[in-house]
């Protein structure tokens, strides 16, 4: 199972985040309902942490190796989880499911550039191409 499956898999339960957010924000504040779904997070990942081979924290691999470095940009990554989950959660509140979840997507032309610009990573035709196509089916989907 390479990283094709678990993109899959993710794309999977992000649809199935949207919808059950979707309804789960009904008569709400959209920060409370990014607080309760942040916290089910917080403790299903713990939960996978702790009772997952935890022989691998005393071989090197567990918080007291983590970098400073890696500290920071994780929990920078995790800011920005946050802002984008109250963004969405309030555009849920306010805006129909399949006009926000398109939107959200538009991420992927966002981290196509980044890559390029910030990882050196290769800007070949077929993903300039898959961009625009991306950008324009979600604009397409969001507004049409």
């Amino acid at each position: 199972m390479g990283w094709v499956f678990w993109a899959m898999l993710s794309a999977v339960f992000a649809a199935g985040t949207a919808l059950l957010a979707k309804v789960g924000v009904e008569k709400i504040d959209s920060n409370l309902a990014t607080a309760i779904r942040t916290t089910v997070v917080l403790i299903f990942t713990w939960v996978i942490v702790l009772g997952s081979d935890v022989a691998r924290l005393h071989e090197g691999l567990g918080l007291p190796a983590i970098s400073r470095r890696s500290w920071l940009f994780l929990v920078l990554s995790g800011v920005c989880t946050g802002a984008s989950w109250l963004c969405y959660f309030r555009a849920l509140q306010m805006g129909p499911v399949s006009g926000v979840a398109p939107i959200d997507k538009l991420s992927v032309a966002l981290v196509i550039v980044a890559g390029w610009v910030f990882f050196g990573e290769s800007m070949t035709p077929a993903k300039v191409i898959g961009g625009v196509l991306v950008t324009t089916g979600a604009l397409v989907i969001a507004f049409g």
